[in-house]
């Protein structure tokens, strides 16, 4: 049966995440409200024809006009709404793994509780606000840090755009350790490379 990956906010982080696991053997479902705006353009995985539409499906057509429908080789599901409380265990639902991009410390907790609740395994991403160092953390080890604000600078003007590839790509990485063998390891990401701490 194929596996199901949950991505919860696809903003710089998580965009930029999709994209590096669009071969991964598993359905995408992917979840964010937002609408794309041009000056996403320059820090997010977004074209010019993306600005207007909701982020979600924006990737999931992306990921389609890019590379066909195998992109996520199962394909990709775009759910244009906003994690809360009333939805997180219906977007968990038949999920193999979840995984948080968010910019936000409630939306990061929802997620924490909604997937500790439903069973499913937990993946964390998250950027310092000064783009200096990234975090990929396992639920089982992360706090959400209170300092975490929405819109913070990581995703504004593309300034940050080389630590933001490399947690997307360090997140795309624990992604496929998890699914093929089931390791669960955290890294702290900056600029000189990534360390294992787990």
């Amino acid at each position: 049966m194929a596996k199901r990956i949950l991505i919860c906010g696809v903003g710089a982080l998580g965009s930029t995440c999709v994209y590096f696991i669009r071969n991964v053997e598993a359905e995408l479902r992917l979840v964010d409200f937002d609408r794309v705006e041009s000056k996403n353009l320059s820090a997010q995985w977004f074209v010019k024809q993306s600005v207007g539409k909701n982020k979600a499906e924006a990737v999931r057509l992306q990921l389609a006009n890019f590379f066909g429908t195998s992109a996520g080789k199962q394909g990709a599901e775009a759910m244009g709404v906003r994690l809360a409380t009333t939805n997180v265990a219906q977007l968990l639902a038949g999920c193999d793994l979840a995984v948080d991009c968010f910019d936000n410390a409630d939306s990061r907790n929802v997620l924490s509780e909604g997937a500790r609740a439903a069973n499913v395994p937990l993946l964390h991403g998250a950027l310092a606000a000064d783009g200096t160092v990234g975090l990929v953390r396992w639920d089982e080890r992360f706090t959400a840090d209170k300092e975490d604000v929405e819109g913070q600078a990581t995703c504004e003007g593309g300034e940050h755009l080389p630590m933001i590839g490399l947690v997307g790509a360090t997140l795309a990485r624990s992604i496929q350790d998890f699914l093929k063998s089931g390791d669960r390891n955290d890294y702290l990401v900056s600029l000189s490379g990534s360390v294992q701490t787990s």
